[in-house]
């Protein structure tokens, strides 16, 4: 019963953090999209991630904590591995976000630039950590619903 019940909790706490770091990820990643080439977005942008970040830092660790719950008797073996690898890169990109790229539009915010477009170098540098961070939420949560289905 008691393993039911770790069941139970483990994938609630596991799919909690995947709705609201999903959820934040995809917010500031269609701010991000439409401020590519709009000083109204980028602006949009600049505010909206002071929420998603530390949604997207909840997510992360409820989905970890989540994780070594649900995934109790096999945390190192087939998806629960991924799924840990998977979390790791996530940590990585997300410390790229929040300690380099959150301070430079910060700053920019406090010099008044918070509308100006970022430069093509930054903007790069974000898409290309956008992509990466929407291949690892999608494709958890992809690993999550197989794991799922395979019992």
């Amino acid at each position: 019963m008691i393993y039911m019940t770790l069941d139970f909790w483990g994938l609630f706490i596991l799919i909690s953090g995947f709705i609201i770091g999903l959820g934040a990820v995809t917010v500031i990643d269609i701010h991000g999209f439409l401020g590519r080439k709009s000083s109204y977005w980028t602006e949009a942008t600049t505010r909206t991630h002071k929420v998603t970040k530390p949604m997207i830092w909840i997510g992360i660790t409820l989905a970890i904590v989540g994780g070594f719950i649900f995934y109790h008797d096999s945390i190192f073996i087939g998806i629960p591995m991924l799924h840990a690898f998977m979390a790791l890169g996530l940590i990585l990109n997300g410390y790229f976000l929040s300690f380099k790229v959150s301070p430079f539009i910060l700053q920019r915010e406090k010099e008044n630039r918070s509308g100006e477009l970022l430069p093509s170098s930054w903007q790069k540098k974000i898409t290309i950590s956008l992509i990466i961070s929407d291949i690892l939420w999608w494709g958890g949560l992809i690993l999550l619903v197989a794991y799922i289905t395979q019992k």
